[in-house]
């Protein structure tokens, strides 16, 4: 007993020698807060990539006579009533002459695979279905992971993503477009999990002074998920696995993950069983007041706060510049430039990939920027956000007026995407500077409102585009994108702030009772006639 005492007193000597005189605590390398942002990081390239696969998937899925009525990006298309109306036409939605041997080939296990005649608009409703139940769970998700944790919102939404993509192939052969409708509405759902878990896990284990290269360690996955997922999906797409395979791939890869969420993230330091307790004292010592009770969510304080008004005005902004980038500039490129950037894989995937890594740049100059006290954390995110804003609304109004070359095409992009990841240390981690007891809540909430009012940007486009082929129309759209990525930047920077809100605090909850209850004993010596 007298030795484990002795080593268990050794022990705490090590770990408190990363504390000072001062009671500053100094920990530096590697820690448990970076292997949980690892996992993270892996959590959203695999979801990225199968968010993103459904596009290039319908190439192998879609029969060869109807190949010219395909489309391959990923977003958001409202349909009206006569659109709808065209979905149910039976030569559209049949799938070609197709006769199951065997049981392995009726599951669609192995070759031959049957090839779908859907229409362009059947394959719109497909791609927008995912959008639809990604928006719908945005803010109940975000409480779920306040109240429950993220970790079980996490493994949850793996294993739905694990569930839904291996019978997808079946569903869809069996029940037609309207079951792969259903399918990718459910993915959706179970990735609505995704960003208000994350920002609720760096709301617990995110440092001030390391807040941005762990988020850019995380939403790089964004980028790699999207440059990783277009090759793999097309690579199974043409091989023997043919395209049941990509969702196949995807879904167990999503299991795993499951797996692996479920044994090593841990929702708290608190929580975690072999972190030190210097690098447990540094990370909550940098976070202010926390508390493992769930406090109930402030939101009269909430829809009081201008920061929160700021971070939702800069999220639209982005979000609308960002869809705008994805979906209307490969149809200008192709219509006005003559520039068919799709058929390309690298051209499509290199400004995702120098995104990845100015994203670390962005994240190490906001970090030195606030560690060496250079600027205020609130300068420093006004900063980041207008060097994600500024420069992508003048690169966005140049292409416009680009001329027919490929080079300065894929430059200018290059050099928007660069710029535009700055933004994830400007407004996107704001949410874990006001109030880390609620960063999934408050992250749920731009996220929803900046979805739903940037899902009008391709209605926007197609009232504006009356000729796809008129230059001077094209122009119009890129206006409409530049002008909210500087209008919305310029209400951030007025309005935004990175103060700590007191409701943020767990004591913030006891003197708001206290005070009630000073008032209650004073209304009743009141009407007693007590003085």
């Amino acid at each position: 007993m007298e030795c484990n005492s002795g080593g268990e007193t050794g022990l705490m000597m090590k770990e408190d020698e990363a504390i000072n005189s001062t009671g500053k605590v100094n920990v530096s390398g590697w820690g448990k807060r970076h292997s949980q942002c690892v996992i993270l990081f892996f959590t959203m390239t695999v979801l990225y990539s199968m968010r993103s696969c459904m596009g290039v998937a319908l190439v192998a899925m879609i029969h060869r006579e109807t190949a010219h009525l395909r489309q391959f990006n990923h977003t958001v298309i409202h349909l009206n009533k006569s659109v709808l109306a065209n979905l149910t036409s039976k030569e559209d939605t049949n799938y070609t002459e197709f006769k199951t041997d065997g049981l392995l080939n009726a599951l669609l296990l192995i070759p031959p695979f049957p090839e779908f005649k859907w229409n362009k608009k059947v394959q719109d409703t497909i791609l927008a279905s995912f959008f639809w139940g990604y928006m719908s769970l945005q803010i109940p998700v975000g409480q779920l992971a306040h109240r429950f944790g993220a970790r079980r919102l996490l493994v949850g939404a793996s294993i739905l993503n694990f569930i839904i993509p291996v019978i997808f192939p079946a569903a869809t052969y069996y029940g037609g477009w309207i079951c792969a409708v259903l399918c990718r509405v459910g993915q959706g759902m179970g990735q609505a999990c995704l960003v208000p878990s994350v920002h609720t896990i760096l709301g617990k284990w995110a440092p001030l002074h390391e807040r941005g290269r762990l988020t850019a360690i995380i939403y790089g996955g964004q980028a790699i998920g999207t440059v990783l997922g277009l090759p793999i999906t097309g690579f199974i797409g043409s091989s023997y696995l043919g395209w049941p395979g990509i969702f196949r791939f995807y879904g167990f890869l999503s299991g795993i993950l499951g797996v692996v969420v479920w044994l090593m993230v841990v929702d708290t330091p608190a929580k975690h069983q072999s972190i030190s307790l210097a690098e447990k004292r540094y990370i909550e010592g940098s976070l202010g007041p926390t508390t493992e009770t769930k406090m109930p969510v402030p939101w009269k304080q909430i829809f009081k706060c201008r920061g929160m008004y700021a971070i939702t005005a800069a999220h639209i902004g982005n979000a609308w510049g960002q869809l705008t980038l994805f979906t209307e500039i490969p149809s200008y490129m192709d219509k006005i430039m003559g520039v068919n950037i799709k058929a390309n894989g690298l051209l499509t995937a290199l400004p995702f990939m120098v995104m990845w890594f100015t994203n670390f740049f962005f994240s190490w100059l906001t970090d030195m920027l606030i560690a060496k006290k250079y600027l205020t954390v609130t300068q420093t995110r006004k900063l980041a956000n207008s060097i994600g804003s500024i420069p992508a609304s003048i690169l966005l109004i140049l292409l416009a007026y680009a001329p027919k070359n490929i080079y300065i095409v894929e430059s200018l992009l290059v050099a928007i995407c660069s710029f535009k990841v700055a933004s994830h240390v400007g407004f996107h981690v704001n949410h874990v500077d006001i109030a880390p007891n609620f960063a999934g809540t408050l992250i749920s909430m731009s996220n929803f409102l900046s979805q739903a009012i940037a899902s009008l940007a391709p209605i926007t486009a197609g009232i504006i585009l009356t000729d796809t082929s008129d230059p001077v129309l094209w122009r119009k759209v890129f206006f409409v994108s530049a002008g909210l990525y500087f209008f919305t930047n310029l209400v951030y920077v007025i309005l935004g702030t990175a103060e700590l809100a007191d409701w943020n605090s767990p004591r913030y909850e006891k003197v708001a009772l206290n005070d009630n209850n000073k008032g209650d004993k004073a209304n009743v010596k009141s009407d007693t006639g007590e003085m």
